[in-house]
């Protein structure tokens, strides 16, 4: 039996981590809802684990109304001190406050946010043979965060706006061997 070659930061060790690996990170991922999700849960990634946001993330919908724009940009101050203090999530208030202001901002985009956001889709990027060959940052993720910003959104550098693009497929980094990579 042939062991499927994956991408090495997927770790074999965790089930979760492996599915979200194999049958989440990288797919297409469409919808103001859906990528106001992964623009928030990007954000509340930012110093952390992944593996700690994926362990939370249904807490963070549950508590986050299943990121619902208009439902986010409607919490008050009532809101933010519910949220603060939900052991289920990851309690940090500025990012908090960023996740509710970014519902706020999303749900004025002309056009909306998904569609902001898949214009700097770059299917043709490099095919990376190696972790070494992913970058961090691109001259995509620096102008997606750039123009985030220009439209108020917090917590979007071009480091998290990189990390977004991976996610939700703007881009395809799964490692040219990775069985996840053609799917």
């Amino acid at each position: 039996m042939t062991e499927l070659i994956r991408c090495t930061w997927a770790g074999m060790s965790d089930p979760m981590y492996l599915a979200y690996h194999d049958e989440e990170w990288g797919r297409p991922v469409r919808g103001d809802d859906a990528v106001f999700e992964r623009v928030a849960l990007e954000a509340f990634q930012s110093g952390l684990s992944w593996l700690t946001i994926l362990r939370k993330r249904e807490n963070f919908r549950a508590a986050f109304d299943g990121f619902s724009i208009p439902k986010v940009a409607a919490y008050t101050e009532q809101d933010v001190e519910r949220l603060l203090g939900d052991p289920g999530i990851v309690r940090n208030r500025a990012k908090i406050e960023a996740a509710i202001s970014n519902a706020r901002v999303a749900q004025d985009l002309p056009g909306g946010l998904s569609e902001l956001v898949w214009r700097h889709a770059d299917p043709g990027s490099p095919v990376p043979r190696t972790m070494a060959d992913v970058p961090a940052v691109t001259p995509g993720s620096k102008a997606l965060a750039k123009e985030l910003k220009r439209h108020g959104f917090r917590f979007v550098g071009p480091t998290t706006a990189y990390a977004l693009m991976q996610a939700i497929g703007l881009v395809n980094d799964h490692l040219a061997d990775c069985v996840a990579r053609a799917r």
